[in-house]
């Protein structure tokens, strides 16, 4: 007999198949990732259908079945519908949902992530923060509850915890002074005290305050550039839903 399944989960990639079925990727916060098959999702009056679209939140029943998941109920908890009318916005919510894709795993519990991605959605979505500084936390934040939290307290060499000049080395993901910094490359970014500020914030504030801070002009450039580098040295690989969120967000940070 399949075994019967509760659990609440976001949707953070969707295949169409054949006929009328889908297959998602799904979030949850105890069993990590899973491949969830839904079927008829694409027929027309399903009761499933709204539960099995991306970026969808919901309580979902499951039964799983010779290594797979068939959804049979889902109850949708937040559907984020202001993301669904901004082509913008989708993509840089998809953007978030494809890097959270990349560093969750199967029957490995994820709760503090599944917390991340929903908060970074509502802030997006319903409290309007700025697209770009919420960008930057949500991948810094990420990278950080995925083991490659990087070390901002002090410099790394001389232990200054208000470094002269400050430089972040996205490949070692250290804080340095410039002077402290071996040579130059590519890999060392200069930041400002308010970008390193942000910093310090996204990763040590609680998860309620984690975007109760601005950035403006060159400090909020260098926030998001440091963030997006870092994210793309740490886990080696683009995302082509940044590239296309790069390719159409306007000047607004």
């Amino acid at each position: 007999m399949a075994e019967r399944i509760v659990t609440k989960g976001i949707v953070l990639r969707e295949t169409q198949t054949k006929e009328a079925d889908k297959i998602l990727t799904v979030l949850t916060a105890e069993q990590g990732k899973l491949a969830v098959i839904a079927r008829g999702a694409r027929r027309k009056g399903s009761r499933i259908a709204a539960a099995s679209e991306l970026l969808a939140f919901s309580e979902l029943v499951l039964y799983e079945r010779r290594g797979w998941y068939l959804l049979d109920e889902a109850s949708t908890i937040a559907l984020f519908d202001a993301l669904r009318t901004d082509v913008e916005l989708l993509s840089l919510a998809s953007y978030c949902a494809e890097m959270t894709e990349a560093v969750t795993a199967e029957d490995t519990p994820a709760g503090e992530v599944l917390t991340l991605l929903l908060n970074t959605l509502y802030a997006l979505d319903t409290l309007k923060k700025p697209r770009e500084l919420v960008r930057a936390a949500f991948e810094l934040k990420l990278l950080s509850l995925s083991g490659y939290e990087p070390l901002v307290d002090e410099c790394a060499v001389c232990g200054r915890t208000a470094p002269v000049e400050p430089t972040f080395d996205v490949q070692q993901g250290v804080l340095l002074c410039r002077s402290c910094a071996p040579g130059g490359g590519e890999q060392l970014l200069a930041l400002d005290p308010g970008s390193l500020a942000a910093m310090r914030h996204v990763l040590h504030s609680e998860r309620r305050r984690m975007l109760s801070f601005s950035l403006s002009g060159e400090t909020q450039a260098r926030f998001s550039r440091v963030c997006e580098v870092f994210a793309r040295a740490q886990l080696e690989r683009s995302f082509r839903t940044l590239d296309f969120y790069k390719s159409i967000k306007t000047d607004e940070l």
